[in-house]
């Protein structure tokens, strides 16, 4: 006789995402938005130890091609093209995919290919890999769909990255001006939604130090505050200069960001 987790075939997780997504206070960006960052993510993240320790977690070995979804400036592909025969960068930010050539051509690497796509574009033409990495790329409004597709343009293995928590913005600024948040939802989402699949995934985890609101100036500050939680009164922009002026920009110590590493093999 088959045993029934009735409990846990109860809980919808992929269901449970959407509606946490939903709720969110932080929402996702336009393609434009992120057009507006790509100078910045690609001078900031080429060699970030981040994307150090993400590289060092990928198992390449008997593989040859890479697809890095949601790619940015093409970091993760980019940092491992010499030692594949093809890499596919694709990104919905046309800006991203112009910086990943350009970051290509200053490297001499001719084997990327960028791909114009967001998640919710048909895939049929983009190409499966060995390999498939999603590096800080969830922010989706269907969480099991995404995996899926990750899952089906993998030939052999899936490495992706989210947030733990849910949080980008520290408590203490938070506390300065009282503001009540709700988090996106946590990774534990994700390995419940892909256990719900049939696929069991494995866990680590990458801490960096969070280099978000690491500016030596005001305005910076408060504009990288605005993009994560949006709107501000004027009472509240003046709180957060006086504290970023009178505290935070001599904190020597701020706090981390952890990121769940999952991955997962690809039963074909």
């Amino acid at each position: 006789m088959a045993l029934k987790n009735t409990n846990l075939d109860k809980l919808d997780f992929a269901k449970l995402y959407k509606k946490q997504m939903k709720n969110s206070t932080f929402k996702g960006k336009s393609s434009g938005d992120w057009d507006k960052k790509a100078q910045y993510f690609s001078q900031n993240v080429i060699n970030s130890p981040y994307t150090k320790e993400f590289i060092s977690k990928v198992d390449i070995k008997d593989c040859e091609t890479l697809l890095d979804v949601g790619s940015g400036p093409a970091t993760i592909s980019l940092a491992l093209a010499d030692k594949l025969k093809n890499v596919y960068a694709l990104d919905y930010s046309s800006e991203m995919l112009n910086y990943a050539k350009q970051n290509a051509k200053e490297k001499n690497i001719e084997n990327l290919t960028t791909i114009h796509k967001s998640w919710y574009d048909n895939w049929e033409d983009v190409p499966n890999a060995d390999i498939v990495v999603a590096s800080r790329s969830m922010e989706v409004k269907n969480i099991k769909k995404a995996l899926k597709k990750l899952n089906e343009k993998a030939n052999k293995r899936v490495y992706l990255t989210t947030k733990v928590g849910g949080s980008f913005v520290d408590r203490d600024i938070l506390a300065q001006i009282k503001r009540e948040i709700i988090p996106r939802p946590d990774y534990i989402y994700l390995v419940n939604t892909l256990h719900g699949m049939g696929i069991f995934a494995k866990v680590d985890f990458i801490k960096t130090k969070n280099s978000k609101f690491d500016t030596p100036n005001v305005d910076e500050f408060i504009q990288s505050l605005k993009w994560s939680l949006g709107k501000m009164s004027k009472k509240e922009e003046k709180i957060l200069r006086e504290y970023f002026n009178t505290t935070y920009k001599n904190k020597k110590i701020k706090e981390f960001l952890i990121w769940a590493f999952i991955s997962w093999e690809v039963e074909k």
